[in-house]
């Protein structure tokens, strides 16, 4: 069995968990999040903790039992914390502000560029060269950064572009004649 899953999974409180056959759904103060359960594992509910158990000794069961538990464990998370991610423009008159459900993106293009954000995500701009994304899912607010950040990645001559706040960039040194 996958190291991970022998750790059961522990609901807050205010964190309700049921689960179906075929499908798990956790509710808690920042919504609901749902996931398909595989059959090769078998989750179970102990008053406030989640356990996860292969059905099969198989290597894919095995495997997806350590999976499935960090899914379950992400969206626990999510419902009781939510998660963040932080995106930073580097560059002269790169700008970012937000309107309504989308984000304004001027990155040196003729035009500019308007991302909209799907439901459960919401944007904010602290200040013009900065974009915080929050939502409940973890999967989704990574991928509306990833899809942000893809519109100008950071190039590696001067560095301008659009990148993760935590994300080091290594600046190539120039051809020399």
């Amino acid at each position: 069995m996958s190291r991970i899953a022998k750790y059961p999974v522990e609901l807050p409180k205010g964190v309700e968990a049921s689960i179906q056959p075929g499908l798990i759904t956790v509710k808690g103060p920042l919504g609901t999040l749902s996931q398909v359960l595989n059959g090769d594992v078998v989750v179970s509910q102990e008053s406030d903790k989640l356990s996860f158990v292969v059905a099969n000794e198989t290597r894919a069961a095995k495997a997806m039992s350590g999976t499935l538990r960090a899914l379950v464990a992400n969206m626990v998370n999510g419902v009781s914390k939510g998660f963040e991610r932080k995106l930073s423009l580097v560059g002269v008159g790169y700008r970012a502000s937000v309107q309504g459900n989308q984000v304004k993106l001027q990155l040196g293009f003729s035009h500019d560029i308007l991302h909209t954000m799907p439901e459960g995500v919401k944007a904010e701009c602290p200040t013009q060269t900065e974009i915080v994304l929050k939502g409940s899912n973890k999967q989704v607010v990574g991928q509306i950064a990833a899809e942000l950040r893809a519109y100008r990645p950071p190039e590696p001559y001067k560095g301008k572009g659009v990148r993760y706040v935590d994300e080091r960039v290594t600046i190539k040194e120039t051809k020399k004649k």
